[in-house]
């Protein structure tokens, strides 16, 4: 597929990139290329190959979840500077209601 340096300026338009005559002269030959490898990966997919997000399959390697022991209210606020039921006191933002 051969893009001309019209097509580059064209499509540098549409999304909206300022490019200059000479970018657009260089950079046709590299989309060029670009759009033959995408049409070359096209042409091998088939109806026959499933489409994937990998190529090799995975597996969750995370460990399940455990419920355990952890650090208690008065310990986790031992070290706040302010703390109200149970919970870090911090200053109200946004103009909330108190």
């Amino acid at each position: 597929m051969a893009l001309s340096v019209d097509d580059v300026a064209r499509l540098a338009r549409l999304s909206r990139i300022e490019l200059t005559d000479q970018e657009c002269a260089d950079l046709a030959p590299e989309l060029e290329v670009i759009l033959d490898s995408v049409a070359q990966v096209s042409g091998v997919a088939d109806e026959d190959v499933p489409p994937t997000s990998h190529a090799v399959p995975l597996t969750n390697v995370m460990r399940a979840d455990e419920v355990r022991p952890s650090m208690g209210v008065e310990a986790a606020l031992s070290g706040a500077p302010a703390a109200e039921q149970d919970r870090f006191r911090v200053p109200q933002i946004l103009g909330e209601d108190a």
